[in-house]
């Protein structure tokens, strides 16, 4: 995802997210969110835990988890289900569901934005009486090089 969205500027604009919520951006926040954004596929929570291990020795899964549920509810980060993985959000000011396009042949991955299917999925719930208030959709195959 890094390729169309620099890490820098996501790094800015999850800075300013931060800001806006009054929340602290601290140094192994902004760590964690680095190694994420870094990657175009998505990295696994014990990855990161030994990229900081080498860089923090007091780096503990507790410390990577805390980080990572942070990102996730500010929604600078997704959680990728079908990998256990968690890929950076680059437009976190999105409102609606979104996709996941997963590469199982290189791993990359794409993040849309298809009113159409949020559109859709709430009015098939809304015909059961249910009402979505999260949603995840996980395409896999491959990308347009992997084809």
């Amino acid at each position: 995802m890094t390729h169309a969205h620099s890490l820098k500027d996501m790094l800015t604009a999850a800075e300013q997210r931060c800001a806006d919520q009054g929340v602290r951006f601290t140094a192994i926040r902004k760590r964690v969110f680095e190694l994420i954004a870094g990657s175009d596929s998505g990295v696994k929570a014990y990855d990161i835990l030994d990229l900081l291990a080498k860089e923090h020795a007091s780096a503990r899964p507790p410390t990577v988890y805390r980080a990572l549920d942070f990102l996730l509810e500010l929604g600078l980060i997704h959680r990728i289900e079908s990998l256990n993985a968690y890929v950076a959000c680059p437009c976190p000011d999105h409102k609606r569901g979104f996709q996941l396009m997963i590469c199982q042949e290189c791993g990359n991955v794409e993040e849309l934005h298809d009113e159409r299917m949020s559109e859709h999925l709430d009015g098939v719930a809304s015909e059961y009486g249910f009402s979505i208030r999260r949603q995840t959709i996980e395409l896999l195959g491959l990308c347009r090089q992997c084809h």
